[in-house]
């Protein structure tokens, strides 16, 4: 690996939990369209340090200069992202978009880290605490996300139907989805002894 920089690796820190501007609710259980908030009444947030506990990393970025941004940079160089493209999603811009939206939304893990940065649009993005309840993550411009290895989650757009955004990758990229049950899958138990541990002692 290159070396790094302690610029670098400043830059490259999660966003801090006292800054966070992810919002993120647990679900309702209704069936209505995946694409409507799905908040419960009351409202219940759920905390970015929630979130952390979970694996889940997040930063904010400058969407509109992502093509020569410094914090980009320094966070694809220390966390080793070497493979990045960017796609659209919406109905004219996504062949197959009704089937894929609908792969997307079915619950899966992968056996990598999941990386998007929202360059316009937004989205949501759903994980599974150690309680098996849904969390619902919106994603807007300048929000990068990381999903950890082994995590239960799900993707869908907002009722705008439009996301623009960077996908970024170890190695070669693998975007195989491995859809629910995966209990015996080794990305799961990692994620399991991972992040198991750190709710229970929250608990």
């Amino acid at each position: 690996m290159a070396n790094i920089t302690p610029e670098e690796l400043r830059l490259a820190e999660p966003q801090l939990i006292e800054e966070s501007t992810l919002e993120a609710w647990y679900m309702d259980d209704s069936d209505a369209d995946q694409r409507l908030p799905h908040k419960l009444e009351p409202n219940q947030p759920c905390s970015l340090q929630a979130l952390r506990e979970l694996g889940v990393l997040s930063w904010k970025l400058d969407a509109d200069k992502w093509e020569n941004d410094p914090k980009l940079e320094a966070i694809k160089k220390v966390r080793s992202y070497n493979y990045t493209e960017v796609i659209e999603i919406s109905p004219d811009r996504l062949p197959g978009y009704a089937d894929k939206i609908k792969s997307f939304y079915e619950e899966h893990i992968h056996t990598d880290e999941e990386i998007r940065y929202i360059l316009d649009g937004r989205g949501y993005f759903d994980v599974r605490d150690m309680q098996d309840r849904w969390i619902r993550i919106q994603c807007a411009k300048g929000d990068l996300i990381v999903l950890p290895e082994g995590i239960y989650h799900r993707f869908t757009l907002d009722t705008n139907d439009y996301l623009k955004a960077m996908r970024l990758f170890v190695g070669v990229p693998v975007w195989t989805p491995h859809n629910r049950p995966q209990e015996e899958n080794p990305s799961r138990l990692n994620y399991l002894k991972a992040f198991g541990k750190q709710q229970a002692a929250a608990a």
